[in-house]
């Protein structure tokens, strides 16, 4: 008992007013680095946003523009991450926000013909998820959400292999719901994740901050998603 207890005292000590106005711990080089991803990051929404207007003037969503997310997010892996192509893995940043945002374009129409307020209730949601999920990783001690990497490696995979079954027996009801609520849950770690893993990454030098923007532009794009098909 005496250990439950100092556990939930250390932890509501750590997150605590203070706690959350505190980046000291952050190296000015990693809170500059964290900066420049977060503004590429809203960057990449706004371009997003831009595909799902697109989307709805002209229709042009669906296979192609998927396939054109996968390659355009592809190319900007494997582009080099030296400052020579530094504009060039912006572009590529911007084509596959573009893409992504074409993509969902239709889900987005049929939802706002139904009801326009649940769109603006959905993102509204997944950036307060986001913040608070991406500002718990920055004030939490290093590396003290890395574990979970392997945890929703797993759960991802469980999630891909019931996918297949339903292929092959049939999707229930309970399954649609595990894949919504459980894909959302595995988002909100993972955004828990990729935040600490960007600040490890640019403590080790790494300040690959276009890649580390599409990280998180993955994270909140499926949440939205998610929150959109929930409501």
């Amino acid at each position: 008992m005496d250990y439950v207890a100092s556990f939930f005292d250390s932890r509501s000590s750590s997150w605590s007013y203070a706690s959350l106005r505190n980046f000291n711990k952050l190296s000015s080089p990693v809170q500059s680095h964290l900066q420049k991803v977060y503004l590429t990051l809203a960057a990449a929404l706004l371009v997003s946003a831009l595909g799902v207007y697109v989307h709805i003037l002209w229709h042009i969503g669906g296979l192609i523009t998927s396939l054109g997310f996968i390659a355009t997010t592809a190319w900007l892996v494997s582009t080099p991450s030296t400052p020579a192509e530094e504009g060039k893995r912006l572009k590529l940043l911007a084509a596959a926000a573009f893409f992504e945002g074409a993509s969902l374009g239709t889900l987005v129409e049929a939802v706002l013909q139904f009801d326009p307020s649940i769109v603006v209730m959905a993102f509204l949601g997944s950036v307060a998820v986001f913040a608070c999920f991406s500002g718990a990783a920055l004030v939490a001690r290093r590396r003290e959400y890395l574990f979970l990497g392997g945890i929703l490696s797993s759960v991802v995979s469980l999630m891909l292999l019931l996918q297949f079954s339903s292929i092959i027996f049939g999707r229930s009801a309970f399954m649609y719901s595990v894949e919504i609520f459980g894909g959302l849950l595995v988002f909100m770690g993972y955004v828990l994740f990729d935040t600490q893993m960007i600040i490890e990454r640019a403590n080790r030098g790494d300040y690959n901050y276009v890649k580390h923007a599409l990280d998180l532009f993955v994270d909140f794009a499926a949440i939205f998603v998610r929150l959109l098909v929930i409501m």
